[in-house]
Order: structure tokens, then sequence, then C-alpha cells
């Protein structure tokens, strides 16, 4: 590679010689012969020395201000490849004395590209796969809702059922007695009423059945705020077409995110947004609860572990941020390597 690059920087030197060294003195041959015929040797020699250094000065500076052009150039789209915008390019030129360092970058960013967006159509395949392979547990999945429906809610609706039989004899016999039951009542409805919606939402995957990402979202997010007493805004900025894997680990990440606002933040309102660009998706989910600090939180706490679990199958990451009093912040992106097509049917 340092051939390389002392070959690319040939041309440099060859101006520099050039310009440092045949330039002066044809300078100074045309101050002898033209301006100054009859000065000194000595005088020849002063102004040769300030014209040569006059001159190598400024090639230098020219140089040096070229060079730390290419070089800042080189680390900002190191940068950018590091925050995963690899379709990032440098211009190769012949003579550039970083050319074949230039070449260097863009060839492994290509490498690197292609790896990584093949990488992500297999985990994209054994989702999908996964997701298919998962029938016969969804079955399982369904026959235990059913005994906990049994269980929980129907024996409570049944015991409601008993107590609001009983209540014309108990107004007309004992009204105190009478009022204890509604309270009663009133408690176990309550207590029903969110077990339901617990139980409700764990059977919400089944809404992203046959629908895109941003009409299930469009049907779910709304009816899920209104239920728990949230008042939900959704954002959707996402301008290309997502991949049928990436529709699947999204809306179940939105569910394990709402389900823990909903059991820990305390909110009254939350917001959540999709937006995407050339380099990939990007989820936020934003709550107005009372949030947290980070070392009061347990190793896996807040469903984050499934959330980045989910986000890393497809190369991305989830991370959340809170502080007591300014609620919570749920991030997960996406990267994309590449042209995305809706899987068909």
């Amino acid at each position: 590679m340092m051939v390389k690059l002392l070959r690319s920087g040939k041309m440099e030197l060859v101006m520099f010689f050039i310009v440092s060294s045949v330039l002066p003195w044809s300078i100074l041959y045309a101050i002898k012969h033209a301006v100054m015929p009859d000065a000194s040797t000595a005088q020849l020699w002063a102004i040769g020395t300030i014209v040569f250094t006059l001159t190598s000065v400024g090639f230098g500076y020219g140089v040096g201000r070229r060079q730390q052009s290419r070089i800042d150039a080189l680390h900002l789209a190191l940068k950018q490849a590091a925050q995963g915008n690899l379709a990032v390019r440098l211009p190769e030129r012949e003579g550039y004395s970083l050319g074949a360092a230039y070449a260097e970058f863009n060839e492994l960013a290509s490498k690197l590209e292609r790896r990584l967006q093949v990488m992500q159509r297999q985990n994209e395949m054994h989702v999908l796969q996964q997701a298919a392979s998962n029938e016969e547990a969804v079955l399982e999945e369904r026959k235990r809702l059913a005994r906990d429906l049994h269980d929980t809610v129907s024996q409570q609706l049944f015991a409601i059922h008993m107590s609001a039989s009983s209540l014309p004899k108990l107004l007309a016999a004992s009204p105190e007695r009478a009022g204890e039951v509604m309270e009663q009542l009133i408690t176990m409805s309550s207590h029903a009423q969110k077990q339901m919606r617990g139980l409700i939402a764990q059977l919400r995957p089944l809404e992203l059945e046959g629908r895109s990402l941003e009409d299930a979202l469009e049907r779910w997010f709304p009816d899920y705020c209104r239920q728990n007493g949230l008042q939900g805004e959704l954002d959707w900025r996402v301008q290309g077409s997502i991949s049928e894997a990436k529709e699947h680990q999204l809306f179940l990440i939105v569910q394990e995110a709402m389900a823990n606002v909903v059991k820990h933040a305390q909110a009254t309102s939350v917001t959540l947004s999709l937006s995407d660009n050339r380099t990939g998706l990007t989820m936020l989910l934003q709550d107005d609860g009372h949030g947290f600090r980070a070392d009061q939180v347990r190793p896996g706490s807040y469903g984050l572990s499934t959330m980045q679990e989910r986000a890393l199958q497809l190369g991305g990451d989830a991370a959340i941020v809170s502080k007591p009093g300014g609620g919570t912040r749920i991030r997960v992106s996406l990267p994309n390597y590449g042209a995305e097509e809706r899987a068909e049917g």
C-alpha cells in the first residue's frame, strides 16, 4: 500500500520540485536581466533566498491545505461508515497522495455492505421461517389463553352476575348491605377489565396478518391507547417499502414497548413515530410518565432485552432513555443494507 501511496503522490512531488526549484531561479533570472541588471551577487543571493522561501512556503501551505481536506474527507467517511452508512464513497483520482487509501476504503465499504446485506436477508428469512414454524406454539398459546379466561375473567363475571342478581332483594331488605355489594361489584368489574385487557394485548400480534405495518398500527395503536386511558399520537413518515420480516419485528417491538408504558410509566400520553432514510428505519416511542433512573432498573426489565434481541436479529439496535419526571424514550434502529422489497404472498 505504501508503494501505491508513493506512486499516487508522484505528480505532487514533481510539481513541488518545479515550483520550489525551477520557478524561483526563473524569477531570479528575470530580475537579473530585466529588472536589476546591475545587481551584485550578494543582492541576487538575498533576493533569490526570499523568492525561494516565499514560493516554497506558499506552495507548501497550499499542498498542506489540500492534504488536510483529503484527510478530513477520509475521516468523515470513516465516521459515516461507523454510524452505519456504508453507501458512502470517496472520489478516486490519479495523482492523489491519498488515492490508494480512498480506493482501499471504497473497496472495504463495498465488501462490508454486500456482506451485511446478505446477512440481513438471511436473518429476515430466518425470522419469517421462525414465525411460520411457530403455528403449533400459537395453538398452544391460544389454549392457554382459553384456560386463563375460564379461570380468571369467566369466574369473575359469574361472581359479578350472582352478586348483581341478589341486589334487588338486598335493596329491599338491607340498603346498607346492598351498598357494600355495589362496591364489591365495581372492584370485581375493574379487576376483570384489567385482566381482559392483558389477555387481549397478548392476542394482538394477529393484527398484522394480511396487513401492512402502517395499516396494522393505524388500527391497533389508537384502540390500545383508548382501552388503557392514554392519549396516543401516531406519526408515520416512512416513504419506502418495508420487508415483511422488519414489519413483523417492529410490530412486536411496538407491542412490547406499549405494554411497558401501560405497566410501568403511569403516563397520560404517548407518541409513536416511524421514519426512514437512506440508511434504515427508526422507531421512537415517547411517553410523559414519571420516568426512572438507570440504576433503578434491573437488567432485562422494561422488556428492553426482548426488544434488543428482536432488533439485533435484523442487524439493528434498541435503546431506552429516561429520567425521573421526564418520561421515557425508546429508540429502535433497523439499518438498510440495500433496496427493500416487500415479500409477495
